[in-house]
């Protein structure tokens, strides 16, 4: 892949929002690295996950706009020149979208919506990696979770999430905008934040080991997660927006299916020390526990050949790794 990655995206001008964040600046960190022209638009709203420091990298090679999906205006001109745009920004927790709702439809929807607007008069011709959630599914009916699983969402994200994906599908269908959707799971590495636990439980376990803390851990703990480290969602990312026929479709991402109690044994296993405890579930969390979640990513590897190659322990060790090393730039 990396001569084709190579001869792809050199000096093609890329796109990727919510660029400062977890996913994205990994993304474009790789990108960066094969010559591309990224740009990164990234609102750096507080708690969100966006963090300068997390292109340090490759800081020198990356434009920076710090603006907002809901502002229109600045997408109109932001779109203007760009080939390939993953866009990657939205409100992640699924705790938020119920308390704050509105945020989260104004983010999720109306934001996406200016994206493709955007697109549509200025710059019909790019192509767009959406990302979407395993959170559009709700309760798994059945596992693994194919793409034909019927759409229950229990929280307010999983439903804005479905109509991102959705207006994505739509103007690929209408209007020929080249786009598609990757459903992603679990996803934990580095470069994540480590100020709260509502965007992803299994960096904050490690966020916690690191702290000497006894990692809690909720209900029985046998609740099955789907782990995908970043680098394998990075690659995912980048091989549907190089192959041609992901346009118009929604894929599943996955990873190393384990429960959370055996996430955390395996950590504690590989830092050296740790214990963790079972607790109730606050009621925040209660009504919007999914259960056990495996991903079905046939679909995707059939097209593409993608499958993930770090698996949990060496994934555990490079994360444990990074944060020790820059634990000021995230603590």
């Amino acid at each position: 892949m990396s001569q084709n990655l190579i001869n792809f995206f050199t000096d093609k001008n890329v796109l990727i929002t919510g660029g400062l964040g977890f996913i994205g600046s990994t993304l474009a960190i790789k990108l960066a690295k094969v010559n591309a022209n990224v740009t990164i638009v990234d609102s750096l709203i507080p708690d969100s996950g966006g963090n300068i420091f997390n292109i340090q990298p490759a800081k020198d090679r990356i434009k920076i706009n710090i603006s907002d999906l809901r502002d229109k205006n600045s997408l109109d001109h932001l779109v203007q020149d760009k080939e390939y745009i993953f866009n990657l920004a939205g409100t992640l927790s699924h705790i938020d979208s119920m308390k704050y709702p509105y945020t989260d439809m104004e983010i999720n929807c109306l934001g996406q919506l200016n994206i493709l607007e955007s697109c549509r008069k200025n710059n019909a011709d790019a192509k767009i990696v959406f990302t979407g959630t395993r959170g559009q599914y709700g309760k798994s009916l059945y596992t693994p979770v194919d793409e034909k699983h019927p759409l229950i969402p229990i929280d307010v994200n999983g439903i804005n999430k479905i109509a991102g994906e959705q207006y994505h599908i739509l103007y690929n269908k209408v209007y020929g905008i080249k786009a598609c959707s990757l459903r992603l799971t679990n996803t934990y590495g580095p470069r994540h934040q480590m100020k709260h636990h509502r965007q992803g439980v299994l960096n904050w376990f490690i966020k916690q080991i690191i702290d000497g803390e006894k990692i809690k851990i909720y209900g029985s703990g046998r609740q099955i997660r789907d782990t995908s480290y970043v680098d394998d969602v990075v690659d995912a990312l980048i091989l549907a927006m190089m192959n041609k026929g992901t346009a118009g479709e929604v894929y599943n991402i996955g990873g190393e299916p384990l429960s959370l109690v055996d996430f955390v044994e395996k950590l504690i296993k590989i830092y050296g020390s740790g214990t963790y405890e079972l607790v109730k579930y606050p009621d925040e969390s209660k009504d919007i526990e999914i259960g056990d979640y495996i991903a079905d990513y046939s679909k995707f590897t059939k097209l593409t050949g993608w499958k993930p190659i770090i698996y949990l322990e060496e994934g555990l060790r490079r994360t444990l790794a990074y944060y020790i090393q820059n634990k000021s730039e995230y603590w």
